[in-house]
């Protein structure tokens, strides 16, 4: 049987999802973690590009070009709604260009603060972003593309020293990571001074975007919950390939 052919500025349509094939996305869109089910695993704006892995049933398995990062999308949800691309190239910035970024990723964080936001988890498409929704789409806004979730971001930074009230080698636009001895689970943007900007939970956040500070005089239960949860630091010097991470 002839397999229909896609050309460049062709709308994705059910007969034109061979694995391999490449598309952008015309609108933003839920990515799923699974074939089933309503677990929101990340998002993706109108604008970014995924390649095609897969079917099953009513959802593709794709790889987002951009950060690598895999999920599932509705079929019904996406097509026409992407169109076909040429092959993949990332963009990479040296650590000088993405120095040169960093106060326009902090100024847009500010901004994602001032708007009417709740913590979602998943969310990267704004208003409502979890904690490396933020971080990501932060630097993202600026050209300067890093993984998605907490833990591939702290494998993925440049390690700098840090304890709970000593931010001597932090410098704005560094990562704080937080979880357990063995998994990072929450990362924020520091701002300066041991200042943080992170969205967290409701359970033992600000259900949305706000400031911390890893310094004990900050005794906001925040604060105070995070601090106890410090792992260490990052710095971004390079950009993601888009390769996919583990």
């Amino acid at each position: 049987m002839h397999q229909a052919m896609a050309t460049l500025s062709t709308l994705l349509a059910p007969e034109l999802t061979q694995p391999g094939s490449e598309w952008t996305l015309e609108r933003d869109i839920n990515g799923y973690a699974r074939a089933s089910g309503e677990g929101l695993a990340t998002q993706a704006c109108a604008g970014r590009g995924f390649r095609i892995l897969g079917q099953d049933n009513e959802r593709l398995q794709v790889q987002l070009l951009e950060d690598g990062y895999r999920c599932w999308l509705v079929l019904d949800e996406v097509v026409g709604r992407a169109v076909e691309r040429g092959p993949w190239q990332p963009h990479l910035l040296d650590a000088t260009q993405i120095q040169q970024r960093l106060p326009a990723v902090l100024a847009w964080t500010a901004q994602a603060q001032q708007r009417g936001n709740t913590y979602l988890w998943g969310g990267t498409t704004p208003p409502d972003l979890d904690c490396s929704g933020l971080t990501q789409t932060a630097f993202a806004s600026q050209g300067i593309w890093i993984p998605r979730d907490a833990y591939q971001q702290e494998r993925f930074c440049t390690p700098v020293a840090v304890q709970p009230g000593d931010d001597q080698l932090l410098e704005p636009g560094d990562l704080l990571f937080f979880g357990s001895a063995k998994r990072c689970t929450h990362v924020g943007i520091h701002l300066g001074g041991g200042r943080y900007r992170h969205s967290s939970g409701k359970d033992h956040g600000r259900n949305g975007i706000g400031v911390d500070c890893i310094h004990p005089d900050d005794t906001h239960p925040v604060a105070c919950h995070y601090r106890r949860e410090l792992r260490g630091a990052g710095r971004v010097t390079h950009c993601h390939d888009g390769s996919h991470l583990p």
